[in-house]
């Protein structure tokens, strides 16, 4: 390697030496011709006194031609990337050099005319500087020339791909650039599209800017693309949805210029800044804002806990947690793969931070409790839960028991060990549920609502310990509240959608189907989701973290509702085939428990703002908590009994629990 290093730095040192000699001779020819051409082309007619003086300096000039051109860096240069700068450089020097000779020929002729230097005839000069610059720029530029043919040639004697670029601003221009300048790449582009009317039929490096957005598919037709670049990062997130969505259409290799920021690494870099079009830019999206000073206000210094730690929605608060300074961060997870690989990048990433990472149940008492009591959290974010709805509707009484009592034991934890704040992960299919799981959850959100209504009552202590086995008594449940206990805990949930990407997201499972050749399968054709990114999603649990206001439910606005079989069209699009001809659409049917759209309030709910337009309140729901907490007794007895008939009780404490109907 390193020989290979030292032969490469020879190279181009013997090739700047070759340039000096090429300048030096370079140089003294071109005053030479311009004083042959000025006496008609005839040697014999020159002047003794001209031919004199041109011989007597011409070595002095040129050992100053070498010195002003090795200052502006003529013979450093890479010159395979050769540009305007280069040029701009080139031309000073050959102005700075030629203003120094004529001076000299001026000043000494007149007063040192025993050197044998005269004043020359004028087109002697102007000729001569011309020739100078092009002689000396013209080897330089034409290294270039040389390996633009081979581009040209390469490229014509094997496949290309015919691009089409969107985007004749800076962006597209870039992009353009970048490709020209890539021998490697079998890319041409063909054509530009552009909204701006001004641009039409006028062209750039020669290609034709042939319409606007409108005109995509015809274009693609008419110059036989196979490939779309979109180069339009500044635009707003809705005209990208829109362009995305007509590329989408013409079968081709689409990619994106994601954002304007990675321009600033240079062209070099641009043609790998392009990426494939997601299902993010299709649904048009502008980025959710966060209160990010804030966040780092609520977070920093503080001991939090993340049940969950592991999973989708776990992991990614752990990051953004991670990256606001928490005095410890705490990863509970009762999966080890997932919690050991979180742990892994947050301590490549933040070597610092003070990391723990627990394996363990939030079913488990003692262990819960224990945990409190050792790391006395002062923030907890619950996203411990079972989530997969046709698994739990075969498991209900799983559900149950890590859903519900889960979440009813991580919060007395939190409450007896003096924990600050309480959030608890949420989900939509909570609102009217029509299965197990979105049941469970909804309990789940009921739990926190009973937990602050009693805490702001000062009846924490008449808060059941709930035991799941006979022997709980015994130990295994940890003590209740001491004489005089008044708890400081606020409780709040938050409720959002599908989150792109997640584990279990329909997303990442259409791409298997579509890489194992189809048929890709969609539960029903009128069936909708609310999408949101996980990081978004995340951003701004956050962001309703930090809102004191124990109690509430937070609903976050996750956008219009995508329909899932569009998604799915889209993606087969995206892959750059076709639905129902390359890769079959298959109707499954409604899975167990699962309903055609979801809903982010109940009837029952009012709506109230916070300092986020993304962020809502729902209003509590008024409920008799001694009542609830009785039926939680009888629930948890069913569901660790195995009883079949769990969804009964379900029925009693959930009143909007309706079972879904299968939809073929």
């Amino acid at each position: 390697m390193q020989q290979e290093v030292k032969r490469r730095s020879r190279h181009w040192k013997a090739v700047s030496l070759y340039l000096v000699v090429y300048d030096i001779v370079a140089v003294t020819l071109a005053f030479f011709v311009a004083l042959w051409l000025r006496f008609d082309c005839q040697y014999g007619a020159i002047p003794q006194q001209y031919l004199t003086s041109f011989l007597h300096l011409a070595p002095f000039y040129a050992a100053f031609c070498v010195l002003i051109f090795s200052e502006t860096r003529m013979y450093n240069s890479i010159w395979r990337f050769a540009s305007v700068v280069e040029l701009t450089r080139m031309l000073l020097a050959t102005v700075l050099t030629g203003v120094f000779y004529v001076a000299a020929t001026l000043i000494l002729g007149s007063l040192a005319p025993s050197l044998g230097i005269c004043r020359m005839p004028i087109f002697y000069y102007v000729g001569g500087i011309a020739l100078q610059f092009v002689l000396t720029m013209g080897i330089r530029f034409s290294y270039r020339l040389v390996l633009l043919f081979q581009d040209i040639r390469l490229k014509s004697a094997s496949p290309v791909n015919r691009v089409l670029l969107v985007g004749a601003g800076d962006a597209g221009q870039l992009v353009l650039h970048s490709l020209n300048q890539s021998g490697e790449l079998r890319e041409q582009v063909c054509c530009i599209i552009d909204d701006n009317p001004n641009k039409w039929h006028r062209y750039i490096d020669g290609i034709p800017v042939v319409g606007g957005r409108e005109d995509i598919l015809h274009a693609v037709q008419e110059y036989q693309i196979d490939k779309i670049i979109v180069a339009i990062p500044s635009a707003t997130a809705e005209q990208k949805r829109d362009i995305l969505n007509i590329c989408k259409e013409a079968g081709c290799e689409l990619k994106n210029l994601p954002d304007v920021y990675r321009l600033m690494a240079g062209d070099a870099l641009v043609l790998n800044a392009l990426a494939d079009v997601s299902m993010e830019d299709l649904l048009g999206r502008e980025p959710v804002k966060v209160d990010m000073e804030g966040i780092y206000r609520f977070l920093q210094g503080k001991t939090i806990l993340v049940t969950g730690g592991g999973g989708s929605i776990g992991s990614e608060l752990c990051r953004q947690i991670a990256a606001h300074g928490p005095k410890q961060l705490i990863i509970f997870d009762m999966y080890e793969n997932n919690a050991y690989d979180i742990q892994n990048e947050l301590r490549k990433k933040y070597p610092n931070l003070d990391l723990v990472v627990l394996i363990g149940s939030v079913r488990d008492s003692a262990r819960i409790n224990g945990v409190f009591e050792q790391y006395r959290p002062e923030v907890v974010y619950h996203a411990a839960a079972h989530k997969h709805v046709p698994l739990m509707e075969v498991s209900p009484n799983e559900a149950i028991k890590n859903n519900v009592f889960g979440t009813y034991k991580t919060a007395y934890a939190a409450m007896k060990n003096g924990c600050k704040r309480f959030v608890l992960i949420s989900t939509d299919k909570a609102v009217n549920p029509t299965n197990v799981m979105g049941a469970s959850k909804r309990m789940c959100e009921m739990v926190i609502q009973s937990f602050d209504k009693m805490i702001k009552e000062g009846r924490e202590s008449e808060i059941p310990r709930l035991y799941a086995h006979m022997n709980d008594e015994d130990g295994s449940m940890p003590a209740g509240l001491p004489e005089g206990f008044h708890a400081q805990t606020e409780f709040v949930a938050v409720r959002f959608g599908n989150v792109l990407g997640s584990n279990g997201s329909v997303v990442p499972l259409f791409k298997k189907q579509i890489e194992a050749g189809g048929p890709v399968t969609v539960t029903h054709p009128d069936i909708v989701r609310y999408f949101m990114t996980i990081p978004e999603a995340v951003s701004l649990v956050l962001q309703a973290g930090t809102y004191a206001e124990s109690g509430t439910i937070y609903v976050l606005d996750m956008g219009d509702a995508v329909k899932i079989d569009t998604l799915a069209r889209n993606l087969i699009k995206l892959a750059g085939l076709k639905p129902d001809v390359d890769i079959k659409v298959e109707y499954t049917g409604l899975r167990p428990g699962e309903k055609l759209f979801e809903e982010k309030l109940m009837d029952e709910e009012g709506l109230r703002t916070t300092p986020n337009k993304l962020i809502h309140i729902g209003s509590p729901i008024p409920m008799d908590t001694e009542r609830f907490f009785g039926q939680l007794k009888e629930l948890m007895r069913a569901s660790y009994e195995e009883g079949a008939d769990v969804r009964s009780y379900v029925g009693e404490v959930v009143e909007t629990y309706h079972p879904a109907e299968k939809i073929g």
